[in-house]
């Protein structure tokens, strides 16, 4: 039982000694002893003597221990419940840290890139084209075969309309567009968040977990211009070719559709698709394909700066990267539509 389940009630009780028996006692394991510490607890707490004497020596000898140094004063874990309204009061608090955290971070590496265009920066050409070959080669098998059953479902989706209207043809300009204009950027930027963000993010934790970004501020070295300045350019890089590439396979996978389940003429949709996506679409996909490696690059190498020293912290960091990179690619989505409708282009 519990002790407050044996404690006497609040009124006066006949209760003069504690005297726990143990004769038939078999076997047992650690929660008899939390259970006899606090059972002590609570008779020093009631000034009843306690009585010990009918328990094995050895469980006698840890019980004596468990009070030989007193505990710590605020050491007890404390179980606090968080009402709603403390919760978001506790985030708005929290917004003036972040925000400087963030502005301080973007200084840092804006600061990091006119060094580097001065020639006096202490990236090293090496970790920049790692970070390409990690970025852009290796990712382009997921970009494939993402980029490629994107194109066939737009394909299919456009199809069970247009074949109502024998429009067939059509569905080369709405994949053409589609994934040219935003979806090819779109797919790429997720995919990258999900597989370069986490990385540099669970990368660059390690290292604060293992002081090894300490020891490079030891050594006179630049933390952002060494870690964080080679994956931002190669992402900035590699995202707007990976982004050319997502599309002509998007555009593949339309053109398998409307060729062989469709009956157009392999000539017929690769020249639809020419005359009706024109190239400013193109101009605007770079362009989203363009911000999207630098929200990527920045939210995974913030998270990773920004994480805490244990395994946990890690975890979290990446958490966050992944979450907040899609969230961003997300508004900044919305923000250069919104733009390009203003603007009518």
């Amino acid at each position: 039982p519990l002790a407050h389940e044996i404690s006497p009630a609040s009124k006066p009780s006949p209760v003069t000694l504690c005297r726990p028996g143990a004769q038939v006692l078999a076997t047992m394991d650690s929660n008899l002893l939390a259970f006899l510490t606090r059972l002590n607890k609570l008779a020093k707490k009631r000034s009843l003597p306690m009585d010990d004497t009918a328990l094995p020596e050895g469980l006698r000898r840890l019980l004596t221990l468990a009070f030989a140094v007193p505990p710590k004063e605020g050491s007890e874990k404390k179980t606090t419940t968080e009402n709603p309204l403390e919760f978001f009061g506790g985030l708005v608090l929290g917004l003036p840290k972040l925000l400087a955290n963030g502005v301080e971070f973007i200084g840092d590496v804006a600061l990091s890139i006119g060094n580097a265009m001065r020639g006096k920066s202490d990236m090293r050409m090496q970790d920049f084209f790692e970070a390409v070959y990690e970025c852009g080669v290796r990712a382009l098998p997921i970009v494939s075969i993402v980029s490629l059953l994107f194109g066939l479902i737009l394909a299919f989706v456009g199809a069970v309309q247009l074949k109502q209207f024998g429009a067939q043809i059509y569905v080369a300009g709405l994949v053409g567009i589609g994934m040219i204009r935003v979806m090819g950027a779109v797919m790429v930027g997720i995919v990258m968040a999900g597989r370069v963000g986490a990385a540099y993010a669970a990368l660059i934790g390690t290292m604060q977990v293992n002081e090894e970004v300490d020891a490079l501020a030891t050594f006179g070295f630049s933390s952002t211009d060494f870690l964080v300045l080679p994956r931002v350019l190669a992402l900035t890089v590699m995202i707007p070719l990976l982004t050319i590439y997502a599309d002509m396979m998007g555009i593949l996978g339309g053109f398998l559709v409307g060729v062989f389940m469709l009956g157009l003429h392999p000539l017929e949709y690769l020249t639809a698709t020419i005359d009706m996506v024109p190239f400013s679409h193109a101009i605007i996909g770079l362009v989203y394909a363009t911000t999207f490696g630098i929200i990527i690059a920045m939210t995974g190498c913030y998270q990773g700066m920004r994480c805490g020293r244990s395994a946990a912290a890690v975890g979290q960091a990446t958490t966050a990267a992944v979450v907040q990179g899609i969230v961003w690619i997300i508004i900044d989505t919305a923000i250069i539509t919104v733009i390009c409708n203003i603007l009518d282009v």
